[in-house]
């Protein structure tokens, strides 16, 4: 058993990896097999197999600089989509908490708290002082 590992470790010697992207690729591979359960569709399977060949170019790949790239954009994209998602949560919380109103001279947006009656808001860019209900 410890001489297989050793082969094992001689070849993947020099050779890229399991990354985040290689993961990714392969739970898209177990959802399109699942999928593929219900559906029974050739071009699903086919889609399936694809994305195995394509996790194990990339694992056994000795070009480690393109492949380190590849990783590098999709985790670039994953924090974008992850950053919208996180901001429309953040948006939503605020928004029950507070009420947004625009500057009637000059369209800024600005936050009140709810739930303190009508008040007089001074726009912070422009200072004009305009009254509204919380």
């Amino acid at each position: 058993m410890n001489q297989l590992r050793n082969q094992f470790y001689r070849f993947m010697t020099g050779r890229y990896g399991v990354d985040a992207l290689s993961k990714f690729l392969l739970g898209l591979c177990v959802a399109v097999m699942a999928v593929n359960l219900a559906v029974r569709l050739r071009p699903l399977n086919l889609l399936a197999m694809a994305l195995i060949v394509l996790i194990y170019f990339r694992m056994f790949s000795k070009n480690i600089q393109a492949r380190y790239a590849e990783n590098q954009k999709f985790l670039g994209l994953k924090d974008r989509i992850a950053g919208f998602f996180g901001r429309q949560a953040s948006m939503g919380r605020d928004l029950r908490e507070n009420h947004i109103y625009r500057c009637p001279s000059c369209s800024q947006k600005i936050r009140i708290p709810r739930g303190k009656g009508k008040i007089m808001v001074t726009c912070p860019k422009c200072h004009t002082e305009f009254m509204k209900k919380s």
